[in-house]
Parts: C-alpha cells; structure tokens; sequence
C-alpha cells in the first residue's frame, strides 16, 4: 500500500514537471532528482509558481514515503529471518513476498494436500471444456495477495536463465498460449510454497536443491 501511495505521488509529480519542465522528465525519478530539477526552475508567472509549490510538497511526500517504505522493508527482514521459514529457497521469492505469503497463510496444516493450497492461491486451473475440447482458463478466486506473490516469483523464473523459464518455453512448444503456459508455471511454484511451509513444520529441514528451489 505505501508503494503504491508512493507510484500515485509520482505520477502527480511527473504531471507537474511536464508543465515546468521543456521536453518532459525521465521516467525513473526520485525525490532527490525531482528536487534537483525544481530548484533549477526559473519561473516568474503565478501559475507556474504555484506548480513549483505543488511539486516541492510531493517531494517531501516522496520523501516521507521511501522512509517509510525503507523502515517497513527492514522489519519484514527481520521477521522473514526470525521466523526460519525455507520459502525464500523458492527462486523468486525474496523477503517480501516470504512476509506476506506466511502472514496470508497462517497455519499451513489447514491445507491437507497441494492441491488444496493452489485452490486457496487462485492458482488452481478452472476447467471450460467445451465438445471434445479439453481446455482451462485461470482462475480469479482464491487470495488475490498470496496470488500475486506467486506470480512475481514466476516473472523472475521466466526473466532469467532458469528451469522455470525453461518449463515455460516448454509449455509454448506444446502449442499452449502464453497466458496458459503462465498459469502452469504459476501453479508449479504454487506447489512448491506449499512444500517448503510444510517443511518448515519439521525439525530436519535438509532437503535437496532440485527445482524450482534455489
């Protein structure tokens, strides 16, 4: 929710620097940029003036925001590692998604088999076959949050050189879409944050380092 308080300051501010600024900023800006920018303007008519005022408070939102964000970030750190949870094993799913994926979960033990978690994560398959045609679409129920999470972690395995990029590839060359094919690795990694919340429920933890752990 900060982020995206933060993504709405920027847009605000990117609106404001197009009218002071000729040709338009970059896309990336910070409030250290921004303020930089700003304070190289010179403007003499009321609203212009009055647009530099506007921008110099969304600075100081950015500002406040990316504390914020700075301080929340390094708590769920702190939590994800005090927790000893094997979920971060998972290529993908760094502190954040970890935090939010055990907090949205809780008890895993509610969930008796795999199958059953991907059902609870939206990211179990909704059949609409149709005559002979055996097809499935995604399915937009399930805990849209922990679905998300999911989803990034599937991003990061198809965006770099990984067995989940390959199993993905794989998938297309059997003549499935690319939003099919996403679904079926989506449900992979699904599978495999049930596994490791399971896992953390055991005292011996050693498992092996096959995909699509790390």
């Amino acid at each position: 929710e900060l982020v995206g308080s933060r993504t709405q300051s920027v847009c605000r501010l990117h609106r404001l620097l197009r009218e002071l600024v000729p040709g338009g900023t970059p896309r990336h800006l910070t409030a250290e940029r921004a303020e930089a920018l700003v304070t190289e303007l010179e403007v003499s008519d009321p609203a212009s003036l009055m647009r530099v005022e506007l921008a110099l408070d969304h600075i100081e939102d950015l500002k406040r925001f990316d504390r914020r964000i700075d301080d929340v970030t390094l708590k769920i750190h702190a939590a994800v590692k005090a927790s000893g949870t094997t979920v971060t094993r998972i290529y993908g799913v760094g502190a954040v998604s970890a935090g939010l994926i055990l907090g949205e979960v809780g008890d895993v033990s509610r969930f008796p088999t795999r199958n059953h978690f991907a059902s609870y994560t939206g990211t179990a398959p909704v059949a609409v076959s149709s005559g002979d045609q055996n097809r499935h679409r995604l399915n937009r129920a399930g805990n849209r949050r922990l679905n998300h999470a999911i989803h990034i972690a599937a991003i990061a395995q198809i965006r770099y050189d990984t067995p989940g990029r390959a199993y993905f590839r794989r998938k297309l060359g059997e003549g499935k879409s690319r939003r099919e094919a996403l679904r079926c690795l989506k449900r992979r990694i699904s599978d495999a944050v049930w596994r490791q919340l399971q896992l953390d429920r055991e005292t011996d933890q050693h498992q092996d380092r096959s995909w699509p752990r790390w």
